[in-house]
């Protein structure tokens, strides 16, 4: 019995030790530091959000939107500042985000969100992986548009497919709404345009429809009815709407086809349906996607997430997007994120058409 005793008090010992050890292994300062250190990481620091458009832009306008709404939802409350970089229709941007910012979750980028048919193709200004990208959430899907000046010849849309002259259309190049939804009416429907490229941003390209340079320009819905001049351009008649590419027409502008309703009056065959399906994919993204770079540690990409989410239910953030016209329904990161690897994910025939498609 006495040997008994002392083993059951030996052993209750050794239990009590461990657990003293234990909790002073957890109160350790040194071993709550990595714990501290996650959660305030972003006190006192300072999130770039880097935007491959001019000021002025939507693009530019929606990060300044969130860059005085989100920084309250991130903990250690951090200043976030927004830095333009213009240039190849956001390519430079996305460059810049993926191969120089540091992976530490105080980058962030909106580019065209059209900018992964450049990595699809091939093309050598691609430098990125988009999958590999931490997509952060996007504020809304969305389709595009078509407008004309009103005072083209181009009243309808058999006045374009018929025309001996294409209208001229703005853009800033390959990978953006202005030169590739052109291309895909014209691929899809045989309308055809006169693409002109090398526009630095949407500010030059505004002057160029003003001037009487450019006739017509392809956006997105979103845009068109979220900043000047498209809202007087529209207001005032300066401008028609002659063509939209959601599935449904926007309640906007029910007036106006959809390319999936003149696919079925042309008689457009299944395969190059499925190619416009496809095609049109980069409107999941939306058209002002928040992401940021590789690499970065996941409980900072969990953080910023969380933030974007509670940011699009901001009273003040709600606010300015209702007094610019801006339709919130956001998509988030996670969805972005699979969606990025599916639209990467491509057979080599559609690789083949996107490849011929944006090199006319």
């Amino acid at each position: 019995m006495e040997t008994q005793f002392k083993s059951s008090n030996v052993q209750a010992f050794k239990v009590l030790g461990t657990v003293f050890i234990l909790t002073l292994e957890l109160l350790n300062p040194l071993n709550l530091e990595p714990i501290f250190a996650q959660t305030n990481f972003y006190q006192g620091k300072t999130i770039r959000i880097v935007v491959g458009n001019l000021p002025g832009d939507t693009h530019d306008l929606f990060a300044r939107a969130y860059s005085r709404s989100m920084g309250k939802h991130i903990p250690g409350n951090p200043a976030i500042i927004v830095q333009n970089m213009p240039g190849a229709g956001g390519m430079i941007a996305a460059n810049h985000v993926y191969n120089v910012a540091k992976p530490d979750g105080l980058t962030l980028g909106s580019p065209s969100p059209a900018l992964y048919y450049a990595q699809l193709i091939g093309s050598k200004e691609a430098r990125f992986n988009w999958p590999k990208f931490n997509f952060i959430g996007a504020p809304e899907r969305n389709g595009h548009l078509l407008f004309m000046r009103a005072d083209s010849p181009f009243k309808t849309l058999d006045d374009i497919r018929k025309a001996k002259e294409p209208p001229r259309c703005s853009a800033t190049g390959v990978g953006t709404s202005g030169h590739d939804v052109p291309k895909l009416f014209e691929e899809m429907v045989g309308l055809k345009f006169n693409l002109i490229t090398g526009y630095p941003g949407g500010a030059e390209m505004d002057l160029a429809i003003e001037r009487g340079e450019a006739q017509c320009r392809a956006i997105t819905i979103a845009a068109f009815f979220a900043r000047e001049p498209f809202v007087t351009w529209h207001r005032t008649g300066f401008v028609r709407i002659l063509l939209q590419t959601s599935r449904q027409r926007n309640p906007k502008i029910p007036d106006v086809p959809t390319l999936f309703e003149l696919m079925e009056q042309y008689k457009t065959p299944e395969i190059k349906r499925r190619q416009t399906l496809v095609y049109l994919g980069v409107g999941g993204f939306g058209a002002w996607p928040i992401l940021a770079t590789p690499g970065i540690p996941a409980d900072r990409v969990t953080i910023l997430r969380e933030a974007f989410s509670k940011t699009m239910k901001d009273s003040d953030f709600l606010a300015e997007a209702k007094k610019s016209g801006w339709e919130i329904r956001p998509t988030s990161g996670e969805d972005l994120q699979a969606l990025a690897r599916e639209v990467i994910d491509q057979p080599p025939e559609v690789v083949e058409w996107l490849k011929k498609l944006l090199s006319k």
